[in-house]
């Protein structure tokens, strides 16, 4: 335990801290200058919380559900349609969802599934629960298996418990309950890719071992060879039916776009021009609604904090650098550590490498500074391919004639972005840091 005691003194203060590892009390002296609050600044701070540009930001963020979807209605009432023989107290079919990011296949689960609630109270339905899961975030089988239970109502410990445990816990309490329970299991090729798909046969085989409760299953991913890769069984019991959201276009994230603005800033503060900048930007990036609405936004909050009164086309442009520099960072700070050190290798390196052997010999000569055994050859080329297909390298394949073909790495950001987002890692931040001061 520590004990705090504050001193004033004349012109500092004095906190004192005694813990019961110190041998002496130990002072650590502040000006007091330094803690005084300038009220004035406090007070302009607390001015700018009123936004003059939003009057609610919330609409342009990833998880708000609008009350209508615009361009997404043949999706909505085929998921309906899938879903509607709970009403019977029926399981509907599992379904399986996928198309790009930003294509809208989380929003429209949401919104159908609530709508579908707010029905089932209505009518005095047959009881009927659903338990969303981001994969991407509860990426073990524990974890998934703890967020189902909580749904149903069981407390799982974080540890201490084997996952047979919670599974049985899982199907008492489905018994105990009686009704249709929906898994919906977003991003779930995160899950598959880290544990395999041996828990998605058991929720699709689950109600095998069911009486009074019936099951159905959602999965929803970006990656529309998933299937493909799955165990044969599952595929088929997974895929009873498929759903497939294609891209946006243009003119349709100019009406997602128009509507979302128009309850998120205040009047007069964006003009259409800026709205459809953002719509022809995120076309041209798959389709991508949620890439519009986060440019929409950050556009709008490099605005508010340059105090202006309107956001413009310069703000969007500002917005698309950040944007981009936070979701690299984001990519690389959730990378396996060999795929940090080949990525740190190409970013010391200018950002520039003629073959994947030249990158290899510089990545094994970094491997012995960090004392850490190097992967294969094979392995580091298919790391490079990853960081391509993530869009952080290009790795262009040149032919050598006689000498057969390579591939030339260069990064597709500024290797002061990747030293900025390894400069917090445990293991490889001394290098960037050594790297900075020569």
């Amino acid at each position: 335990m520590l004990r705090q005691e504050l001193r004033f003194k004349r012109g500092s203060l004095s906190i004192w801290v005694r813990s019961f590892k110190l041998v002496k009390p130990q002072f650590l002296l502040v000006p007091v200058e330094v803690l005084e609050l300038d009220k004035d600044l406090v007070f302009n701070v607390l001015s700018r919380a009123t936004s003059r540009i939003f009057l609610n930001r919330e609409v342009l963020r990833p998880d708000y559900i609008p009350d209508e979807l615009p361009h997404r209605e043949a999706q909505i009432e085929e998921l309906a349609q899938i879903l509607s023989p709970l009403l019977r107290g029926e399981r509907p079919n599992n379904v399986f969802i996928y198309g790009l990011t930003g294509t809208g296949k989380t929003a429209v689960t949401k919104y159908v599934l609530k709508k579908v609630s707010e029905y089932v109270v209505k009518l005095s339905a047959p009881k009927f629960l659903y338990s969303y899961v981001n994969c991407r975030h509860e990426d073990t089988t524990y974890r998934v298996l703890a967020s189902l239970a909580s749904s149903l109502g069981v407390k799982v410990p974080f540890t201490g418990i084997s996952t047979a445990e919670v599974y049985s816990r899982i199907k008492r309490a489905l018994e105990d309950y009686g009704g249709v329970f929906i898994v919906v299991l977003d991003e779930v090729d995160f899950l598959v890719k880290r544990v395999g798909d041996d828990l998605l046969y058991k929720l699709t085989r689950i109600n095998d071992e069911l009486v009074r409760a019936k099951v159905a299953v959602i999965g929803i991913t970006n990656d529309i060879k998933f299937m493909e890769r799955l165990d044969p069984r599952v595929r088929s019991s997974l895929g009873e039916v498929e759903i497939v959201f294609p891209p946006y276009d243009a003119i349709q994230l100019t009406d997602i776009l128009r509507d979302r603005a128009s309850k998120a800033f205040r009047d007069g503060v964006i003009d259409d021009s800026v709205i459809q900048y953002c719509a022809s930007i995120a076309a041209k990036e798959h389709g991508d609604a949620r890439r519009a609405l986060d440019l929409l936004r950050v556009a709008g909050e490099i605005a508010e904090r340059s105090g202006c009164g309107s956001v413009t086309v310069d703000h969007v442009r500002r917005a698309r650098v950040k944007i981009e520099r936070d979701m690299v960072t984001e990519v690389i700070r959730t990378m396996p550590y060999h795929g940090k050190v080949v990525l740190l290798t190409i970013a010391l390196a200018g950002g520039k490498f003629n073959s994947t052997g030249e990158l290899y010999v510089r990545y094994r000569e970094l491997c012995e500074v960090l004392r850490t055994e190097a992967v294969t050859q094979r392995r580091v080329s298919d790391i490079v391919s990853e960081l391509e297909m993530l869009g952080i390298i290009s790795a262009r394949i040149v032919s050598r004639g006689r000498y057969g073909k390579t591939r030339y790495i260069v990064l597709s950001v500024e290797p002061s972005t990747v030293l900025n987002a390894l400069a917090g890692e445990p293991r490889l931040g001394w290098i960037v840091k050594n790297a900075g001061d020569r």
